[in-house]
């Protein structure tokens, strides 16, 4: 089964591992960079109409937004392997209930975070000491915000089932017009209406909403297993616990990960709202980098996982390869152009010369080590790819996270290390740290399953 423009698939088990894994990541690459586009616009109108306060207020709530959405972001991962694994394994019946079930899943996914969104945003603002001046601007955002989670989820979860066949192309359509929309609605928002922050949150919430209806409609319009027939929704247990299996670890691995993300933030917060703004503009030019990488680390999470099914052992250990030496060469050369461009590149932001300070301490920092994250990423997830979910949140938890949170309460304490230099150090260290986990891991589980040891 080769590439095919009718059908939107890539059979991954097969052919060119490199131009396969440049069919299948660019697209997703674009969509991820599209979106930061349209975040990047909504900080910079915020930034640019509604003042410095305003501007701390949306970028401060990231780490907050990902500790809450990332279990279930992880249960969308458990849908891409599982409908992957049955994808390669030819297995149309599974396929089939993947479907269904998974869609059924996203939406009660949406309906808890909306909930607990709305309803926790502001006392977890309060744990994470956010600054007294930006603690209603935040939590007006991301009140908002989180109303339109179902929207958010339906759309991860439709566009996971997408790719698990190697179509990345219509979700980057679909993201492309629902940003366009993002961007018209926040200058109409921000600059004619004067809505602060709730403008740049409602046109995300109207942004998603047409992103969700699209993906709907591209599955309800599917030809093949991939249909999804909302007159026979089922929601079928044993699939619901295959990725239950996969998504809840690597969930749990995005909370812990973004729970000391938060803990970061919180001692970033200590420093005022100038440094929090310029860590906030700083935070978002990384992401380009990140999702650069982050597109081929998904790509391997497809690749291994079809190939898994197919039982095509010796492509995975090919696939790895290729994709880690592709994220090397893309985090070396994007992450320290952003540092060596990084004055202008935070003056779309902000004119303030402090706040554009503070950014340039963490780009100098993250824009140079960023690779180290790609190759970990690349790691955990061959890993998921082949059905252990479990191990790289294990090593995540230990070398990122419990690290991360060791390095705040010993070094960062210490009165002549208390500074925003410290604080961002934590995370390179630490992506060495899990990287090292991972291989080892990987190399271990993957000869145990070529000599037939694990199924």
């Amino acid at each position: 089964m080769a590439y095919s423009r009718s059908s939107n698939k890539i059979d991954m088990t097969d052919g060119p591992i490199f131009i396969k894994l440049l069919q299948f990541s660019i697209p997703l690459i674009l969509s991820s960079v599209l979106q930061l586009l349209f975040n990047a616009a909504d900080v910079i109108v915020v930034g640019r109409f509604a003042g410095d306060n305003s501007l701390a207020a949306v970028g401060s709530t990231g780490s907050l937004i990902n500790l809450l959405v990332n279990l279930f972001m992880g249960l969308s991962v458990g849908t891409n392997v599982v409908a992957a694994n049955f994808f390669g394994s030819g297995n149309r019946t599974a396929l089939r209930k993947t479907v269904q079930t998974a869609m059924i899943l996203s939406v009660y996914s949406g309906v808890i975070l909306t909930i607990a969104g709305v309803f926790g945003a502001k006392s977890i603002l309060h744990l994470m000491q956010s600054p007294e001046e930006v603690l209603n601007l935040s939590a007006l955002y991301l009140k908002i915000y989180f109303a339109g989670m179902t929207a958010t989820m339906i759309y991860n979860f439709g566009s996971a089932l997408l790719r698990a066949k190697g179509d990345t192309k219509r979700p980057l359509y679909i993201l492309f017009v629902a940003g366009v929309i993002n961007v018209i609605l926040n200058l109409i928002f921000v600059i004619i209406f004067k809505m602060d922050v709730a403008g740049v949150a409602t046109a995300t919430v109207i942004s998603q909403c047409f992103s969700a209806f699209m993906i709907v409609r591209c599955l309800i319009k599917e030809s093949d297993d991939f249909k999804l027939d909302l007159k026979n929704l089922i929601f079928d247990k044993s699939i619901f616990i295959k990725i239950i299996q996969i998504g809840l670890p690597a969930g749990f691995q995005g909370i812990m990960f973004s729970l000391s993300n938060v803990i970061i933030q919180s001692s970033i917060n200590s420093f005022g709202n100038i440094v929090i703004a310029g860590n906030s503009a700083s935070s978002n030019l990384e992401g380009f980098v990140y999702t650069s990488m982050n597109g081929f680390a998904q790509g391997v999470l497809t690749f291994v996982s079809q190939n898994y099914g197919a039982k095509k052992y010796p492509r995975i250990k090919k696939v790895v390869i290729v994709a880690e030496l592709t994220v090397i060469v893309v985090g070396l050369v994007l992450g320290n152009a952003m540092y060596f461009f990084g004055n202008q590149l935070l003056k779309m932001y902000t004119e303030n010369p402090e706040v554009i300070k503070a950014g340039l301490i963490r780009l100098s920092i993250i824009g140079t080590t960023y690779f180290l994250c790609g190759m970990m990423d690349v790691m955990g997830n061959s890993i998921r790819g082949m059905g252990h979910s479990l191990l790289p949140m294990i090593f995540s938890l230990l070398g990122a996270c419990a690290f991360r949170l060791i390095w705040l309460a010993t070094v960062f304490v210490i009165p002549k290390y208390h500074s925003l230099f410290i604080v961002i150090m934590s995370y390179p260290l630490s992506w060495i740290l899990t990287f090292a986990c991972h291989i080892v891991c990987f190399a271990i589980l993957y000869n145990w399953h070529k000599k037939g040891k694990l199924i």
